[in-house]
């Protein structure tokens, strides 16, 4: 880490990507191995940002029935009826531990919409229609006006959402801290290349400790 590079504790937020309970439950229908595994640490953070008063963005899938807002890879398979993080669904909602209050759940409409829903004093929920959650999104914009130079990135399946997220973070260049251990599917070379781009790699216990 440098001047240039270094995550700054007072300006950071968390983005915890679609730790939904479609990808997250055991045996739900598009379960990603590791990621309830990783939940608890995720859920550690959460609490970490709450606490310190920081930006919480969790970013999350939704999937219309007609696929119509569908990447092409899953395309024919939501059209034939999967129905996976479909708007109304209990597998569309935040895993329960992420949750600031158990009574919160999405609001699909606002959220296709591409509003930001506010679940908490500074916890929000954002809709993103692909890998990235700064695709066509507001999300840049959003963090910038709440003074953030440094995102922590942690959730579901590191070799798509998690990792793009990554990159287009550093494409606008913001600091990064990556947590594996609060994220399911990282793999060795995978996070020496975040290293190289300037990624401050966190365990959780470490990442506790910096927001701290």
């Amino acid at each position: 880490m440098d001047a240039y590079t270094r995550p700054d504790p007072e300006r950071a937020a968390l983005l915890t990507i679609d730790t939904q309970n479609d990808f997250t439950l055991p045996g739900a229908p598009a379960e990603v191995q590791g990621t309830m595994d990783a939940v608890p640490r995720m859920a550690d953070l959460a609490e970490a940002f709450r606490a310190a008063e920081a930006p919480i963005v969790h970013v999350a899938r939704l999937y219309r029935a007609d696929g119509s807002n569908v990447d092409r890879c899953r395309k024919e398979a939501i059209e034939e009826g999967a129905e996976v993080v479909r708007p109304g669904t209990e597998g569309a909602e935040l895993v329960e531990d992420l949750k600031p209050s158990p009574d919160v759940g999405l609001d699909a409409d606002r959220l296709l919409a591409g509003e930001f829903q506010q679940v908490g004093p500074r916890e929000w929920l954002l809709y993103k229609p692909r890998w990235s959650a700064f695709f066509r999104t507001d999300l840049d914009e959003f963090l910038t006006e709440r003074g953030v130079n440094t995102v922590v990135v942690c959730g579901c399946n590191f070799p798509n959402c998690p990792r793009t997220t990554v990159y287009e973070a550093s494409e606008r260049d913001y600091r990064i801290v990556f947590v594996p251990d609060a994220t399911s599917g990282t793999y060795g070379r995978g996070l020496s290349e975040l290293s190289d781009i300037g990624v401050a790699l966190m365990d959780t216990g470490d990442a506790l400790d910096w927001i701290g």
